[in-house]
């Protein structure tokens, strides 16, 4: 008498919370991007096993991207620097809104850039200014 066959097994469903959000936050071991749902307490690593701390309900976390290795770095929002797990680089946090004014050092034009940089570069004239540096020193015209 013939046996009949099982159907296959359906693959899990993954869990979604009841509202659908996801946050992520960077794995401790290897840094890669992790996404989980809203309401865990702590997230294993697919890539390398690593458990890592969810950071409290409330906590706005940022991110930046190292200066000195470019690793990409989570940091609660609000902090003024960032020290860099991997390379010991302190990176400066700033928020994306932060924003200073220099005058173009070949036009005069105020420039707008995003604070921490070292040059901007004129969208009229096309030269580099020098960010913090005395008028003339390491400025040059671009192409």
């Amino acid at each position: 008498m013939p046996v009949p066959l099982a159907p296959y097994p359906t693959p899990p469903v993954p869990f979604t919370p009841p509202n659908g959000t996801q946050s992520q936050l960077v794995c401790s071991g290897c840094r890669n991007l992790l996404m989980y749902p809203a309401g865990a307490t702590s997230v294993c690593c697919a890539v390398c096993s690593t458990v890592t701390a969810v950071p409290a309900p409330g906590t706005e976390m940022a991110q930046l991207v190292c200066g000195g290795c470019h690793t990409l770095l989570m940091y609660i929002r609000g902090a003024t620097s960032v020290q860099c797990s991997c390379c010991h680089t302190v990176n400066l946090a700033m928020e994306a809104n932060q924003v200073a004014h220099v005058n173009c050092g070949n036009c005069r034009m105020l420039l707008m850039y995003q604070y921490g940089a070292r040059s901007v570069k004129c969208a009229v004239c096309n030269f580099v200014t020098s960010v913090g540096a005395s008028p003339g020193a390491d400025q040059k015209p671009t192409s």
